[in-house]
């Protein structure tokens, strides 16, 4: 498929929420990156992560149900280092300095992913073309699971909201051992072409494979052997799949966002790039602190589309402003106020497509 275009608008939306957004930051004195509170989340998630690791694989408990506990609360949190560190440092808006964005970024390799893979895969495609099939790598679990009416229908796909669960588990798994690679050789993340990797990517794409397969594999079979370390391994694995695929889908496949089709002849979209985004994202559970605090924001998912290089410390104050405009111009604001009715849409969502033609 060819790079969808976007239609030029004189009287911009984009540009009306972009002024707002820089008043209020300019009335405020505030930095858009994420300053203290953000440095505080990332030093509680890393030294409980590190704390849940050296107990499990070199003081390990007695009890194989502890040993379980603390590995599915390992998944737990390197989802939540994900989410709070490696994305904002990803985007940018981790800090205002960008060596420490950098090493925020990096994050995603000591978990297994290639930072170099996200960030095409994620900040370049999906921030772009959000729920264009063909192009948003996101979307694209074929032939597993149905995530647009565009996609083949399989007759296995009716039964997709049931067994959605194995193959949303089975995610970070996936993404480490098979994903990165399968984009590396192939160079192509889905049709769109990867960037050209310069050495010292190349030297980087390896040699954290290499470190994040020392520590979650090499090491920890020298120290608890195989089958305690095969358990292990699957149980925060598992746990790790399962809820950074919740969080993500929650965003963008449920029953009231959209996937747009660019028209066939010249590959124009119907909607400017911020209408867009706001048809194709959803927000949820935007009151619960503990929810937007683990999750790093991205509960609000329709200001992290729209303003990605604002830290997600930010967002609970611009969601005000970011509705207050949709509403004076009568531009699409999906929300669903309790996370639990979001998952509902969702499964709901997954049903359909496995029904529809």
């Amino acid at each position: 498929m060819a790079v969808p275009k976007f239609p030029k608008s004189g009287n911009s939306f984009h540009v009306e929420l972009k002024n707002r957004i820089n008043d209020y930051f300019a009335s405020t004195g505030q930095s858009v990156t994420g300053g203290a509170r953000i440095y505080s989340k990332a030093i509680i998630l890393y030294s409980a992560l590190i704390y849940c690791y050296i107990q499990v694989v070199f003081f390990t408990p007695p009890s194989i149900w502890l040993n379980i506990l603390l590995c599915m609360v390992i998944g737990a949190l390197i989802s939540g280092v994900g989410f709070n560190v490696m994305h904002d440092g990803g985007h940018g808006s981790f800090s205002k300095y960008h060596s420490v964005n950098k090493i925020a970024a990096y994050s995603a390799e000591i978990v297994g992913a290639s930072q170099f893979m996200w960030n095409m895969k994620h900040n370049i495609i999906h921030h772009a073309f959000t729920n264009i099939d063909g192009v948003d790598d996101d979307i694209d679990a074929k032939p597993f699971l149905r995530m647009a009416s565009t996609q083949k229908k399989y007759k296995m796909h009716k039964f997709q909201h049931i067994y959605f669960w194995l193959f949303y588990s089975i995610l970070h798994i996936y993404w480490t051992l098979l994903s990165d690679y399968q984009k590396y050789f192939r160079k192509k993340i889905g049709t769109m072409p990867l960037k050209k990797m310069k050495s010292v990517d190349h030297i980087l794409f390896w040699g954290f494979k290499a470190v994040y397969y020392c520590l979650f594999i090499v090491i920890p079979i020298i120290q608890v052997g195989f089958t305690k370390w095969i358990i292990g391994y699957l149980v925060f694995s598992l746990t790790a799949g399962l809820i950074l695929s919740v969080v993500f889908q929650l965003a963008h496949t449920v029953e009231d966002t959209v996937f747009p089709v660019p028209d066939i002849s010249t590959g124009k979209l119907q909607d400017e790039w911020a209408v867009h985004q706001l048809k194709t994202t959803a927000n949820f559970a935007t009151h619960s602190k503990i929810i937007s605090w683990y999750v790093g924001g991205l509960n609000f998912q329709v200001e992290h589309h729209l303003f990605p290089k604002i830290s997600h410390v930010h967002y609970p104050a611009i969601n005000k402003i970011v509705k207050q405009a949709c509403k004076e111009y009568n531009v699409t604001y999906i929300e669903y106020k309790r996370m639990y009715q979001a998952f509902i849409s969702h499964v709901s969502f997954l049903k359909h497509m496995g029904q529809i033609a």
